[in-house]
């Protein structure tokens, strides 16, 4: 579905990215694991237009993904940010139905903000008030939903735990899980990486912006490397 060749990307002269290759399946969770500072976010951002190509090409379905983030959006591929970034003046209704302007999404407005308030009863408690006065997990539910209303295809989450209670991180992961399992696809950067190994189909490890590991739940578990550098053992 997804298919990222040789990307190159950064920040003005500087380079973070260096020639990372990677796909999503149709239907499958992939994790994208890896140090703070090791280009994740960069990655999210390059392919969702928020920041330039330098070199390379990203795919959806075989086609050259657009470098306008609202075309992106519009293709299906949707991305819920690091630091859950709603609009804090806006209410819980008003946030959700920001995400619904896409044409793609118009006609559905109506029953994807049914499914959203099932997935999220909260939001509907809390559907007037407005998203400066809810908490972290409050807003990150918000977050999600709200990239829910354009109907995504394939939802990219960057660190959605960030800043989270356990609880919360519990009923974000469990809402992930609920995702994958209606058949959504997911690519997921996550620093819990006993729980996004667990979640996911398959997982890739970026460090200083390369690839240096791939493959399943048992094989990454499994490998010296990744136990040392991430998990202490």
């Amino acid at each position: 579905m997804l298919q990222i060749c040789e990307l190159e990307a950064g920040y003005g002269q500087y380079r973070v990215l260096h020639g990372i290759s990677l796909h999503v399946d149709e239907g499958e969770f992939v994790a994208l694991l890896g140090a703070n500072g090791a280009g994740k976010t960069t990655l999210m951002r390059a392919v969702t237009g928020l920041i330039p190509k330098a070199a390379g090409s990203v795919l959806l379905d075989g086609r050259p993904l657009a470098d306008d983030p609202a075309d992106i959006v519009q293709s299906g591929l949707v991305l819920v940010p690091e630091g859950r970034m709603v609009f804090p003046r806006m209410s819980v209704r008003e946030n959700l139905l920001m995400g619904a302007t896409v044409p793609r999404a118009h006609a559905a407005r109506t029953r994807q903000l049914e499914m959203v308030l099932s997935i999220f009863p909260r939001l509907g408690e809390r559907y007037a008030q407005l998203a400066a006065t809810m908490s972290g997990g409050e807003q990150q539910m918000l977050a999600i939903g709200r990239a829910l209303m354009s109907l995504p295809r394939m939802l990219m989450l960057d660190e959605p735990s960030l800043g989270l209670s356990p609880i919360m991180v519990q009923e974000t992961f469990a809402v992930l899980k609920q995702l994958h399992a209606s058949g959504l696809s997911l690519l997921l950067i996550e620093q819990n990486v006993v729980a996004s190994l667990e979640m996911a189909d398959r997982a890739y490890v970026l460090e200083n912006g390369r690839i240096t590991l791939e493959g399943g739940h048992a094989e990454l578990m499994g490998n010296d490397r990744l136990r040392q550098a991430y998990l202490g053992l």
